[in-house]
């Protein structure tokens, strides 16, 4: 009986569970997949004024549109699960002290990291935030990603510059930018 019991409480608990797009890759897939992303992203980009495609690849790049997707976990020993090295968590990956700056700053104190509007929300907010601090333009989604990546103060002190791997996943976020604009004026021409 108890074993009925926890699968059809796992059952439930896998049926809340909120699955990525089948096809993260396709903007226009996506949006019509996921209900009302389209227009959450909208809305970020009316309040920030960094472009849809930048904010989904960033986002693509963070978590692949994984509502609450973790840094992996490191095993002590080979056999036991360690704390993870950073408190990233969400759509948008962002850690403890960025979220709570976002919050103090622009967010809602309801907002949470595995809703994709108000990751969606932060992005912006952080994108539009690197615009203001760093000058970076809110369509450069390369020098975005390394500042998102890095922080202001490390992009600020170019600590990049020592991360190959990290200017080679910020040439694929931009990459992935204009991959996302193409289809997007697609998605745009199929429903006009």
């Amino acid at each position: 009986m108890i074993k009925l019991v926890m699968f059809f409480l796992l059952l439930v608990l896998s049926a809340c569970a909120v699955m990525p797009p089948k096809n993260s890759d396709d903007l226009c897939a996506t949006f019509t997949e996921e209900d009302g992303w389209r227009n959450d992203a909208q809305k970020a980009y009316q309040k920030w004024g960094v472009p849809i495609p930048v904010l989904m690849a960033i986002m693509h790049q963070e978590s692949h549109f994984v509502a609450d997707a973790k840094p992996p976990r490191p095993w002590l020993l080979g056999i036991i699960p360690w704390f993870r090295d950073s408190s990233a968590y969400g759509y948008a990956q962002a850690k403890d002290e960025a979220w709570d700056d976002y919050l103090d700053s622009a967010g809602d104190w309801w907002a949470d990291r595995d809703e994709f509007a108000d990751s969606a929300d932060f992005i912006g907010w952080y994108c539009h935030t690197s615009f203001t601090k760093l000058h970076i333009a809110k369509n450069d989604a390369k020098n975005l990603y390394l500042a998102y990546h890095e922080g202001h103060s490390g992009y600020q002190r170019k600590t990049y510059l020592r991360k190959a791997w990290l200017r080679r996943t910020a040439d694929k976020v931009a990459g992935k930018a204009v991959q996302f604009q193409k289809q997007l004026k697609q998605c745009k021409m199929r429903t006009d």
